[in-house]
C-alpha cells in the first residue's frame, strides 16, 4: 500500500526531528511504500533548518507565512502522490507506531481516526470540560456516537477529503469538520483508540475562543448537510414555549398573552418552514 504521511508544523524545532525519526522507523518496519510530507506553516523559530537537516526523504512545503493548521492540511493532500493519506502532528503527542494499525483499517471504511480514548491520554484539565461539551454537541446533531471528534491522527482517502476541500477551514476546526461531513453524508469512519501524551513545547490552543468557534462550526456543518436536524428541535422549542406562556397567562394572570404567545407560536412555524427550504435546497444540490 502507497501512503502520503502529512505533517503540519509551525514552530515545532523542539519536537520536529524526533517525530520524522519515529515515524520513518515505523514505516520502514512496516516495509510499506511512503512519502512524508511536511509542510512548515510560516515558522519563525529553527523548524525550518531542523527539517532542511533531516534528509532527503522528507519532502517540505514552506508557506511563508502562518496560514493555520487546516490550510497547511490542504497544502499537504495537494502534493501528496497517494491516494492513501496519514495526518498526525508534529508535537509528540500522537502515538505514531500506531499508523500501520490504523491504515490496516482504511481497505473496510472511507476514514479511521485514532481516538484519544486510551489507557494513557493526557489531555490538559483545562480543555476537559470543552471537549465533552463539544463531543455531545457533535452526537446529538449527528445521531452518531463520536469517541474524539477533532483528533489530528488519522487515515483517509484523498479523494474524499479533496470532495470537502472547499468546506473545510483553515485553522484548527479542520478536522471536526471533515468527521461531520463525512458522518452526515453517509462514509464509513472507523475508531481505533490510541494514547495521547504530553506535549513537547507550548500549546497553541486557545480554550475560550477555540471552544466557541468549534460549536459555531458544528451548527454550520450539520445545517450545511442536514439543516432539519437544528431547525426541528428550534422549531419545537419556540412551540411549547407559546403553549407554555398561553397556558400561564390564561390559569395564573388576570389577562391571557395573547400577542406573546402568537408571536411565539408565529416564529416557531417560520423556523420550521426555513428548515424545511433549507432542506430542499440542499437536495437539489446534491
Amino acid at each position: 500500500m502507497q501512503i502520503s504521511i502529512i505533517i503540519p508544523v509551525h514552530n515545532e524545532e523542539k519536537s520536529i526531528a524526533l517525530v520524522l525519526k519515529e515515524i520513518e522507523d515505523v514505516m520502514n518496519r512496516s516495509r510499506s511504500s511512503y512519502e512524508i510530507i511536511v509542510v512548515n506553516d510560516g515558522s519563525t523559530d529553527k523548524t525550518l533548518q531542523v527539517l532542511k537537516s533531516s534528509g532527503s526523504n522528507i519532502k517540505v512545503v514552506n508557506h511563508r507565512v502562518n496560514r493555520g493548521y487546516g490550510a497547511s492540511l490542504k497544502t499537504g493532500i495537494c502534493n501528496a502522490q497517494h491516494e492513501i493519506v496519514v495526518i498526525t502532528d508534529a508535537d509528540g503527542t500522537y502515538p505514531n507506531e500506531r499508523i500501520p494499525e490504523l491504515v490496516n483499517y482504511i481497505k473496510d471504511y472511507d476514514m479511521v481516526v485514532g481516538a484519544r480514548t486510551g489507557v494513557s491520554v493526557k489531555i490538559p484539565l483545562i480543555r476537559k470540560p470543552a471537549k465533552w461539551v463539544i463531543n455531545r454537541l457533535a452526537n446529538y446533531l449527528t445521531g452518531v456516537k463520536i469517541p474524539d471528534l477533532n483528533s489530528g491522527l488519522r487515515v483517509m482517502k484523498k479523494a474524499i477529503a479533496n470532495k470537502f476541500a472547499r468546506l473545510l477551514p483553515d485553522q484548527f476546526s479542520y478536522t471536526a469538520t471533515i468527521t461531520l461531513a463525512m458522518i452526515t453524508n453517509g462514509y464509513q469512519v472507523k475508531y481505533i483508540p490510541v494514547d495521547y501524551h504530553a506535549r513537547i513545547g507550548q500549546s497553541k490552543i486557545k480554550p475560550i475562543r477555540d471552544t466557541l468557534n468549534f460549536i459555531q462550526l458544528i451548527v454550520r456543518t450539520v445545517m450545511y448537510f442536514n439543516p432539519l436536524k437544528v431547525f426541528i428541535p428550534l422549531s419545537l422549542v419556540l412551540f411549547f414555549m407559546s403553549v407554555g406562556v398561553f397556558l400561564y397567562s390564561y390559569f395564573f394572570t388576570p389577562k391571557v398573552m395573547d400577542v406573546t404567545t402568537v408571536i411565539l407560536f408565529v416564529s416557531a412555524i417560520q423556523v420550521l418552514a426555513i428548515g424545511m427550504v433549507a432542506d430542499l435546497v440542499n437536495k437539489r444540490i446534491e
